[in-house]
């Protein structure tokens, strides 16, 4: 798994306020089908590319009666907590909750985005450099989604699992 500490509200009212007093919902596994059994984890890659066909209950709507967003959060070792909004809802015709398939492409996305924002940036003192990303470091296709974990109240942190040998 990618290191991360799990989010968590700055001060202790709003710890109370959007965690502790309210129910966090199961986390959301990303499973795929091999000729092995289901595995955990989709690539990243392929969820940005649409490639669906192997992910479980792909079809499946998700954050029925919740906001029309939620955050993404990462809390990648190395770097600063970082989060990004995605929509909860499909704007298709006629509009509904977000499928798994389309969850997966927009965390897949944001991810891609945290990379490209940070492959520049130097990492905080004293980090393990094997963990920095960007191009020649960990990047969009070395990682897997594996799931998501509510946090808190309208944030979500994104699991992750790097598909290759770190160095």
């Amino acid at each position: 798994m990618v290191p991360q500490t799990r989010y968590r509200p700055h001060t202790s009212s709003d710890q109370r306020r959007y965690v502790d007093e309210i129910r966090l919902q199961d986390p959301i596994h990303f499973l795929v089908s091999t000729s092995q059994g289901n595995k955990p984890g989709i690539a990243l890659r392929d969820a940005i590319t649409s490639k669906f066909m192997r992910l479980v209950d792909r079809d499946e709507h998700l954050f029925q009666g919740c906001g029309p967003s939620i955050s993404v959060r990462l809390s990648w070792t190395g770097y600063q907590p970082w989060s990004r909004q995605i929509p909860t809802r499909d704007f298709r015709s006629p509009p509904g909750p977000i499928t798994k398939s389309k969850l997966a492409k927009n965390v897949a996305k944001s991810v891609q985005r945290f990379i490209e924002e940070h492959k520049d940036r130097e990492m905080e003192p004293g980090s393990d450099t094997r963990w920095a990303v960007g191009p020649g470091k960990i990047d969009v296709d070395d990682l897997l989604l594996v799931r998501m974990e509510h946090v808190s109240m309208g944030s979500w942190q994104a699991i992750l699992h790097i598909n290759r040998p770190i160095r």
